[in-house]
């Protein structure tokens, strides 16, 4: 069976003593496509680093995270932008709104979404979303600049039943991951409804490790325990949810 991380910050601080046992790690157990998603201009070298090891197995975004933005938002994302015309990505993320922080730059973090969507269908690439506390203005953003183009992934879903279904319809994929294991998390039941051919895989490493490593670090290889329980709520074998979510990677990000 091959997995496939469709959200993983394996470039971060959290590995540096470790980074390419935990990549292999990884890739021995079945995991063996890992998609990360760039935050901000400091964290786009070691992702590109970690890609130039593994070229067979770890794949960049190019993005701006919501929670990276500030006063100087335009100035990064010039910088940003320039990347697209250095090398291939596949696809502008992590991007959205986050209004857990703060919402002292809540009009420039929509400025900034809505441009990097736009970079998103002029390039013909899919989006990955981060939404915190967010979910109606996303979802509202995305009916609004709706195109044949417009696709991707809703990273690290926390909406309700309703909002899955609205996503769904929009054409995006749900991202799954840890906290699908949590005993009160409520993402099971938000996706009771939602089949197998709306969700992808995640970790979100090092960050919402599933039960039963819940508070250590995340890891890639961790996908599994969010593959079991995903095939424990949808009372299908282990087999089929590595396929349909494998699949389902495939048709995003093109490989």
């Amino acid at each position: 069976m091959n997995f496939v991380d469709t959200h993983t910050h394996l470039y971060s601080e959290e590995f540096k003593d470790d980074r390419k046992a935990v990549v292999e790690k990884a890739i021995l157990n079945g995991v063996n496509k890992l998609f990360l998603p760039n935050i901000d201009l400091h964290s786009i070298q070691p992702m590109l680093d970690l890609c130039w090891d593994f070229p067979d197995n770890c794949f960049p975004m190019m993005g701006l995270h919501p929670c990276s933005v500030d006063q100087h938002v335009e100035a990064h994302l010039f910088q940003i932008q320039k990347w697209f015309k250095k090398r291939k990505f596949y696809a502008v993320g992590e991007i959205g709104l986050d209004y857990y922080w703060s919402t002292e730059f809540k009009d420039q973090q929509i400025r900034a979404f809505k441009m990097q969507i736009q970079w998103a269908i002029q390039q013909d690439l899919p989006i990955v979303i981060h939404s915190r506390n967010s979910n109606e203005d996303v979802i509202q953003i995305l009916k609004e600049m709706k195109h044949p183009k417009l696709r991707g992934i809703f990273h690290c879903f926390g909406g309700d039943s309703a909002q899955a279904k609205e996503v769904v319809e929009l054409g995006f994929y749900l991202g799954i991951g840890g906290v699908l294991t949590f005993k009160n998390g409520g993402l099971d039941k938000a996706i009771a409804d939602i089949p197998l051919e709306s969700l992808v895989l995640e970790t979100d490493s090092p960050y919402l490790a599933p039960v039963p490593h819940r508070g250590k670090r995340n890891e890639s290889f961790y996908v599994l325990e969010v593959a079991k329980k995903l095939a424990e709520l949808k009372q299908v074998g282990l087999a089929k949810v590595a396929e349909i979510t494998s699949q389902n990677s495939q048709k995003v990000f093109g490989i």
